[in-house]
């Protein structure tokens, strides 16, 4: 073939070529993005009431090591709520799970509907804007609601009352049981927490005013939230879940994303609870259990201090859920006031069973199973234990149907990365 002509279209099919990609940069820019550059430090903004927290790795313990045996295991970003749950977050759900239940069971009054009624009356969607003019309805004065919805209360002394029996909330997820297969299947939970728990855990003593008063008074309303079982604060998180992404992303910079709610993981509430503090930080040191300001030494801390001495820290039992002062990620009272549900079954040796990444021991057990397959880990210590059970390695757990006046929870809702200084577009 003759050289120059060979050359010639090389170089009409090599411009054919660039015109072609041009031409297709110019309707979709497949084959460009752009560099990466850091997002406002690697921070996301949290949802109401919640936190970000970025990925990272922390020295992970089973019940059985001591010293620095475990191993080092690695978090996902996610949300964490900055308190415990208080008794006016709870009472909220209670009443929008009462107020779904006189609307759909009892009460006769197409009002609270947005649809027509249908032949077999399901499906019909609650109108919430006209619900809420008059919620809670089990409180409602009008005669005619209140004799309709007449199974649903209970009388507590002179007091009107909910019905455990019949404020029920019903919510699907995937059971887990170890090896076995995984199901879907649909729970059914009775909400209302257990007013008398005071007594009920320390029945030598006169509580009988905290039974009273705790969970309804609005006095109260900023106070962690007690007497839930374990199943009792899983079924908050997905109905906090639901609400929350129908009600505040529509609008958010989180609209889209399929992000989900539970109760943290022990190893997201260990990491949640150290935050990235200095190593002098911790709970076996000064900083966080003594506050010196002033010349004066003052528990930071609601926990006893010794056996009888409750009140030293500034509080006798629970106190207000932005007590003291929060941790380096913004979180308070991950150390005392209420040791809190996590999402995980207890083994003594977990940490031998889990993965190094995103850990967490799944294990739903039926109601027949023994309590040893019951038993959920329970992280931080309370207003009513000692010291050593406030460091943030210490395990320690209950069966998930028993509430206390010494457990509360909070919420995490999962997250995504974003790009921080460390992998930043930087010249060669």
């Amino acid at each position: 073939m003759n050289i120059k002509f060979f050359k010639r279209i090389y170089a009409v099919g090599a411009l054919g070529l660039l015109l072609a990609v041009a031409s297709c940069n110019s309707s979709n820019n497949f084959y460009k993005a752009p560099k990466v550059s850091a997002f406002r430090g690697g921070k996301l903004p949290a949802p109401p009431g919640m936190v970000y927290v970025p990925s990272g790795t922390i020295l992970f313990k089973s019940s059985l090591d001591s010293g620095d045996v475990g191993k080092n295991i690695s978090l996902s970003a996610f949300f964490i709520d900055a308190t415990e749950v208080t008794n006016k977050q709870y009472r909220e759900f209670v009443n929008w799970v009462a107020d779904s239940i006189a609307v759909t069971d009892y009460l006769q009054d197409d009002r609270f509907f947005l649809d027509l009624a249908s032949e077999d009356g399901e499906g019909r969607r609650i109108n919430w804007k006209q619900v809420k003019r008059v919620s809670p309805l089990w409180r409602s004065s009008d005669p005619t609601i209140a004799e309709q919805i007449a199974p649903m209360i209970e009388m507590k002394g002179s007091q009107r009352a909910l019905n455990p029996e019949v404020v029920k909330y019903r919510y699907s997820y995937l059971k887990t049981k170890g090896n076995l297969k995984n199901e879907y299947v649909t729970d059914t939970v009775s909400v209302l927490p257990t007013e008398d728990i005071w007594s009920r855990d320390f029945p030598n003593a006169q509580l009988t005013s905290l039974d009273a008063n705790y969970f309804g008074h609005q006095s109260f309303d900023y106070y962690p939230v007690v007497g839930v079982t374990w199943h009792q604060a899983r079924a908050f998180t997905d109905w906090r879940g639901k609400e929350m992404m129908a009600n505040l992303m529509k609008n958010s910079y989180l609209a889209g994303y399929q992000l989900t709610f539970s109760l943290p993981t022990e190893a997201q509430w260990q990491y949640a609870a150290e935050g990235k503090l200095d190593p002098r930080d911790t709970v076996s040191g000064t900083r966080l259990t003594i506050d010196g300001q002033e010349g004066k030494q003052k528990l930071a801390v609601n926990y006893k201090q010794g056996e009888g001495t409750y009140s030293r820290d500034g509080a006798t039992f629970t106190l207000p859920v932005k007590s003291y002062t929060p941790n380096a990620f913004g979180i308070y009272n991950m150390a005392g006031n209420v040791s809190e549900w996590t999402l995980d079954a207890y083994s003594p040796s977990a940490v031998a069973f889990v993965n190094d990444l995103n850990p967490v021991l799944l294990y739903d057990a039926d109601e027949g199973d023994a309590d040893a397959l019951k038993r959920k880990v329970v992280r931080g210590g309370s207003w009513k234990d000692n010291g050593e059970l406030l460091n943030s390695e210490t395990r320690n757990y209950s069966v998930d149907y028993e509430p206390h006046s010494y457990i509360g929870f909070r919420c995490v809702m999962s997250a995504f990365e974003m790009p921080t200084t460390q992998s930043q577009t930087r010249r060669y």
